[in-house]
């Protein structure tokens, strides 16, 4: 996939690019990768199969269509589990996004964890997915939230960090990268800090697991979670991985259908005996988007065959190249993050001196550039770094290429 050329490593992205029925029918410079990422005509094929030829609800019925679909959706769960060398299935759990799956652990470890004087480890750089559901938690109890700080070129402030832990720390929340800045952090030396002091440790991964490798294992971390949408799958899925031994001692915040092996009244008067389902089921109650594990499954196996170190080694090209262009425009532009792409990958967050962010995207818009402007649900992080309205956000995934970034500079040019 190494094609020649004078920028460094890139993937035959125009050759990619013609698997993405949305980019060869419209003119458009697809900028805005963070958010969701395009699908390509494999996944919807799958999907669309999955409607035509074997649509049914799974694991109760012993008819074919059904068993069909009961095969393919745990096979779902094994396709994941290898992306990001789980151990198994039964440490999958599907949800509808990142969202929901730290909303979840949330829940669940407030219920077996946390006590009153404890404390969760947070950093400024956080979604606010990896945010408000600590504070939530944290505003009904005697439970301290600790922010991290993260430096003036947009690191995580390791040292503010270790002095934040103590013997009631419980709980580390990081984003593993931040869909701001493009800082990558040592989510495997935060690992380190965490279990020293008996905590666990949670990582964000919505941003790092579509575009750069994840192997649960060798970065020794206890939880993840990721979305679906932004690695070429169908919205409306999204992953919990946990330890299989973390995960078997929590109990699931939904209750219903699917998750339970029975529920016993012991008299008519009598006391309800529940006996929960195995993992990962227990986690996943009602009908789940079958469809939609299906497509990511598909989505999966898209980017393995391109391969995880390819697709970074891309991004960090374009990344690159694009800090290159931004430097040719002057000190109206303002960068926020790392200024070398080696401490970043394929997202770069940026203002134009004087010039309110939505009106730099708007323009964009108008020459078919597509990119997100805001404050891409992380206030704090841009109010701490002084950034009141918000910023303008490129990110970059496998069909993109130096084209893009030239059409990108040009704009902002004229602009």
């Amino acid at each position: 996939m190494d094609v020649p050329n004078p920028y460094g490593f890139l993937l035959d992205y125009k050759s990619i690019k013609r698997d993405f029925p949305l980019l060869v029918k419209e003119n458009i410079v697809y900028l805005d990768n963070a958010a969701t990422s395009q699908k390509p005509f494999q996944v919807i094929n799958t999907v669309k199969k999955f409607y035509e030829e074997y649509n049914s609800n799974i694991h109760r019925g012993v008819y074919d269509l059904s068993m069909k679909a009961s095969e393919a959706y745990g096979q779902a769960h094994d396709e994941v589990a290898r992306f990001i060398n789980a151990r198994g299935r039964e440490e999958i759990v599907f949800v509808k996004n990142s969202t929901e799956a730290l909303n979840m652990l949330a829940y669940m470890l407030y219920q077996k964890y946390m006590e009153p004087g404890a404390n969760i480890i947070v950093t400024l750089m956080e979604h606010h997915s990896n945010l408000l559901p600590w504070l939530s938690i944290a505003s009904r109890s005697n439970i301290e939230v600790r922010i991290v700080r993260v430096t003036s070129e947009g690191l995580l402030d390791i040292d503010d960090l270790e002095s934040r832990v103590d013997e009631k720390t419980r709980i580390i929340a990081v984003t593993h990268l931040s869909n701001v800045l493009g800082t990558i952090n040592d989510v495997k030396r935060l690992a380190r800090i965490a279990h020293s002091v008996g905590a666990v440790i949670i990582v964000d991964g919505a941003q790092s697991v579509p575009h750069m490798p994840v192997n649960v294992r060798d970065l020794d971390i206890d939880f993840l979670a990721f979305s679906g949408h932004k690695m070429l799958g169908p919205t409306g899925i999204g992953v919990l991985w946990g330890r299989k031994d973390l995960l078997e001692e929590l109990y699931p915040p939904i209750l219903g259908g699917g998750m339970v092996k029975s529920v016993e009244l012991a008299g008519i008067n009598g006391k309800f005996s529940v006996e929960l389902a195995g993992l990962p089921w227990r986690f996943e109650a009602g009908t789940p988007n079958i469809a939609g594990a299906i497509g990511l499954a598909e989505a999966v196996k898209y980017l393995e065959r391109i391969g995880m170190e390819n697709i970074e080694r891309h991004e960090k090209t374009l990344t690159r190249y694009l800090l290159k262009r931004l430097g040719e425009l002057g000190d109206k532009i303002i960068l926020l993050g790392p200024k070398s792409s080696e401490k970043r990958n394929g997202i770069v967050s940026f203002n134009i001196k004087g010039v309110n962010p939505h009106i730099v995207a708007a323009k964009l818009s108008l020459d078919g550039i597509a990119v997100r402007s805001g404050f891409h649900c992380a206030h704090p992080l841009h109010h701490a770094l002084g950034f009141k309205e918000g910023s303008v956000r490129v990110s970059f995934y496998l069909y993109n290429g130096p084209e893009d970034v030239d059409s990108l500079a040009e704009s902002l040019g004229r602009l």
